[in-house]
Parts: structure tokens; sequence; C-alpha cells
């Protein structure tokens, strides 16, 4: 266990900021798939799944070595819980996009998840929230609705309310998965969660993905950014990030994938074309200071 006065070694620090920034172009590498082709969120989630999970299998078992899939049968169900909530994740997060843009939906998604384990961690884990964590809660509330609000290329009511209800719902899957790898932690290595639930929500995805039409018809530039969403921001940032944790403080990287949503906004400015109104500059501010606060406490 890492000590509190152990320093933090640059090179972990590095490694746990490019597993950030990584995990950040994911929004812009899926609006960036819907700009190439007709496709749906279905067959995007399930086929970043099903190709991610050989190479998370591999990275899990290079790194846990013999016994990284010797799994106790009480930590079934709950391994069930984390590949489902995971899958529901992609495909909510996804079919956002579309509805919102790739920063309004990327930052109430990612903004919204440690809201709603702050909350389940009160309900079910009997987690105490400090005063600043409720107050930072409601800030985090008051910017989401301005940041959506001042998303101008949302079209109408209907698809921001439709868009803003998915990308709270991948929150809060994406929250199921963290309480459900908090449970497990001290018995399995960090990776081995992660490749388990990949490799379980593309089995879950599959029949769904094919009744509403698996799409396989992508151009080169469609493969390539498939290919792309299964390994750099799925197996190398999450090798990066278990290997940089050795010395690096929990805070500190709670406050470091803050890149996350930052970087994957200023990417769908920068490369989409992407804009926000003055209130939702403002919102996304707050929203992010506010997840500041919620994840260093």
């Amino acid at each position: 266990m890492q000590r509190l006065d152990e320093a933090q070694r640059p090179l972990d620090v590095a490694m746990v900021v490019i597993a950030a920034l990584s995990w950040g172009t994911i929004g812009v590498a899926v609006g960036w798939l819907y700009r190439l082709t007709e496709t749906n969120s279905l067959s995007i989630g399930f086929l970043r799944l099903l190709l991610s999970a050989p190479v998370l299998l591999i990275t899990a078992r290079l790194l846990a070595g013999q016994q990284a899939f010797r799994i106790q049968p009480r930590h079934r169900w709950t391994l069930g819980l984390i590949g489902g909530a995971f899958a529901g994740y992609q495909v909510a997060y996804f079919a956002a996009i579309p509805y919102l843009g790739v920063a309004a939906a990327v930052l109430i998604n990612i903004c919204s998840a440690p809201i709603f384990t702050a909350l389940l961690a009160r309900a079910f884990l009997g987690e105490r929230l400090r005063p600043a964590t409720w107050l930072a809660i409601g800030g985090a509330v008051v910017g989401a609705g301005l940041l959506v609000g001042g998303a101008p290329q949302v079209e109408s009511t209907v698809d921001l309310l439709i868009g803003t209800a998915l990308a709270l719902t991948a929150g809060f899957s994406y929250s199921l998965v963290v309480l459900g790898a908090r449970l497990i932690a001290a018995d399995y290595h960090p990776v081995v969660p992660v490749a388990l639930s990949f490799t379980l929500g593309a089995i879950l995805l599959l029949p769904a993905a094919l009744s509403t039409g698996l799409v396989v018809d992508y151009p080169v530039q469609g493969w390539l950014v498939l290919i792309y969403l299964s390994i750099v921001p799925t197996a190398i940032a999450y090798a990066l990030y278990v290997r940089g944790m050795r010395s690096v403080r929990a805070t500190t990287a709670a406050t470091i994938t803050l890149l996350e949503p930052l970087g994957s906004a200023l990417l769908a400015i920068l490369l989409l074309g992407e804009r926000f109104t003055a209130t939702g500059i403002v919102g996304a501010i707050l929203l992010i200071a506010s997840i500041a606060i919620i994840a260093r406490k």
C-alpha cells in the first residue's frame, strides 16, 4: 500500500496524464465516426467492446499473472453488474452525441458520474458526504443546466431533453461500474474487472446490436477510428493508468482525470467546429470546478 509520505514519481504522473488525455479523445472519435458513415450507437459500442476485449484480456493476463481470471463465486454477480452497466454506458454515451454534440455530451456524461457515485456511495455504502461536497453537487447541477442550454448545435427542445437524458444515463451507468469495481477492488488486479466488463459487455450487446441492424460497412477511415478506440484509449490507457497509480496519490489522480472532459471539449471545438454560447461556457466552468471539488473530497 502506498504510504502518504511516498514521493510521486514524475513518470507515473505522466502515465496518468496520458491516460486521461487519451480518454478525452473517445467522444471526438465517435463524433467523427458519425460524420464518416451512417451508423448507430449500438453498433459502435458493440464493435469497440468486441475489438477491445482480446487486447484487454491479454493485458490483464500479462499484468496480473496466472491468478488473473480466478474469480471468486461471490463476486460473479458483481462482475455481471459491472459488465451490464458498462455496456449500457457505452450505448447511452455514444447515442447522446448526435443530440447534444460531442462537447456537451461528454461533459454531462463524465461530470455526472462522480455525482451519482457520491450519492450512491452515501446510500448503499454508508459513506458520509461533507458540506463542501453537497455544495459542489448543487453547483454541478446548475452548471450542467447552463451547459446544455448554451449548446447552440442542439436543434430542438426534444433533442435537448433526449440527449441530456442519454448523457445522464451514461453517467449513472458508469457510477455503477465504479461502485461495483470498488466492492471487489481489494481482491483483483485493477485491469481484471476492466477486461472482464468489456468482454461481458460485448456478449450482452450482441443480441441488441444484431436485432437493430449491426453496421459493419465502414470505410477504411471508419475502421481505423474503431481500432483506435479499441486500443489507444482502452487497453493502452488503462495499462498506463494502473502503472501510474503505483505512486500517484488518489487525490492527484482524481484531479488529473479532469483533463478528460476538458480535453474532449477542446478537441470538439477545434476539430469538429462545435461552439458554446457565453452561458454554456459559464456552465462548463462551473461544472468542472464542482467536479474538481468532489474529486478531491
